[in-house]
Formats: C-alpha cells, sequence, structure tokens
C-alpha cells in the first residue's frame, strides 16, 4: 500500500499555533455496507442538535479566529465543520449525498471538528499545506459550469502540484480530487486546533476507521498525527 504524508508549512505554526492533524490513508475494498453511514450520518445530526461535545462550540469558534486571522469571514465562509452544524440546525439534518462522503460528514459532525476526504489517486506529488500567493488555480463551479479561480494572496489552501484542492483551508473543496464511493485510494484529514482535546481526536479518527471498515471489509488503513513545526 502507497501512503502519503501531508506536508505543513511552518508559517500555518503562525497561523494556527498548536494546530494538529490525524491524516488516514486508505486502500479501498469493495463497499457491501453502505447504509451504514446514513445512519452513522442521522446518528451525528442528534448529536448535534441535543448533545455535542462540552469543548464543540470553543473549538469551532477557535476555527472562526483562524479564519480572521489570515483574512477570511467566518460568518459567510466557515470552516466546514461549522458550515455543516449550521445546516443540521436549520434543517433538523442532512441529505445523504454518497456512503463515504456521509461517513466522514457524520465524523465532523459528531466531533466538531473539519474533516476532509480527498480522492488520492488524483493527487499529483504530495498534499501539503501553504500560505498562497494568488497565482495558483482552483477548480470549482459557478452557475453550472466549471471554472477555474484563485485563492486571495496570504490565504491557507490544501494544494498539490497542480494547484489548489481546497480553499480557505478547509471551507470548499476543489472538483479535480474529490472523493466519493468509486475510489480506490483514499485520504481523510481530520483537523484539529488545541480546544479540541488530543484523545477526541485521536477517537475521532479511530470511529472513522472503524466505520470503514464495517463498509469496506478488507480495507487497508494507515494513519499519522501530524502538525505544524517552527523552522
Amino acid at each position: 500500500m502507497s501512503s502519503v504524508r501531508p506536508l505543513i508549512t511552518p508559517q500555518i505554526a503562525t497561523q494556527a499555533p498548536g494546530f494538529r492533524a490525524l491524516s488516514i490513508c486508505v486502500k479501498a475494498a469493495p463497499l457491501i455496507n453502505p447504509g451504514f453511514a446514513e445512519k452513522a450520518l442521522a446518528d451525528a445530526c442528534q448529536v448535534v442538535m441535543s448533545n455535542e461535545p462540552a469543548w464543540a462550540k470553543v473549538h469551532l469558534g477557535a476555527w472562526a479566529e483562524v479564519f480572521r486571522r489570515f483574512g477570511a469571514k467566518p460568518q459567510r465562509t466557515p470552516c466546514s465543520a461549522e458550515a455543516l452544524r449550521k445546516r443540521v440546525l436549520r434543517d433538523a439534518g442532512l441529505p445523504s449525498i454518497d456512503p463515504i462522503v456521509d461517513l466522514y460528514n457524520a465524523i465532523s459532525l459528531e466531533y466538531a471538528v473539519p474533516v476532509g476526504g480527498e480522492n488520492l489517486a488524483t493527487y499529483v506529488g504530495t498534499p501539503r499545506l501553504v500560505i498562497a500567493d494568488g497565482s495558483e488555480l482552483f477548480d470549482t463551479v459557478k452557475e453550472g459550469q466549471t471554472v477555474n479561480e484563485s485563492p486571495e494572496p496570504g490565504e491557507v489552501v490544501w494544494r498539490d502540484d497542480v494547484g489548489v484542492t481546497c480553499r480557505r483551508w478547509n471551507w470548499r473543496q476543489g472538483i479535480r480530487t474529490r472523493l466519493s464511493s468509486d475510489a480506490t485510494r483514499m485520504w481523510f484529514i481530520l483537523e484539529s486546533l488545541p480546544q479540541m482535546p488530543l484523545d477526541a481526536l485521536q477517537e475521532a479518527g479511530g470511529r472513522l476507521v472503524e466505520g470503514l471498515g464495517i463498509m469496506m471489509p478488507g480495507a487497508l488503513v494507515e494513519q499519522e498525527l501530524i502538525g505544524a513545526k517552527v523552522g
């Protein structure tokens, strides 16, 4: 199994002191129990509405402050976990999208943590978290058409050798690397700040791996805790 170790530019340590993430690489197996994800998503929505972790709002508030620090407006472009939470509170649930997407959205909601899911086979080079200079390209959809746009200079983005794969840290994913249940190589990144206990981050990763094993028995998994370093 070929794995990947994402790179984090040292400047991230000044944007988000104490940032750490759990990187999970998966060699997929046939999907035989997709219904597990739909139930997990429904259960996670109930957690948001009635029994979220004590530290959840503080953690999401810390993400909002990090977004402000690099020039984003979290009220308009919140972190992915906050965006999901707002939809659940507004609509009393989330619609099913895809079994794999539903599963990682469920983990994001239940643990108030941004979770990204990427089709690793579409990556060119190593995923890396960097400060954009504004010249990078990002593929997205506007008015039903695929278009390329560029991040703002100074914006925190995930990218590979081709271009940006996720804008405003974890706000919006690009099209090229988007994950679905037919992918053969998957990469998940669970991103946390110190306001989320480290054991909760590790528990969230364990729940994701457990769910993948139920849905795809025989899937191979590698995971690693990573963090920004000043240097």
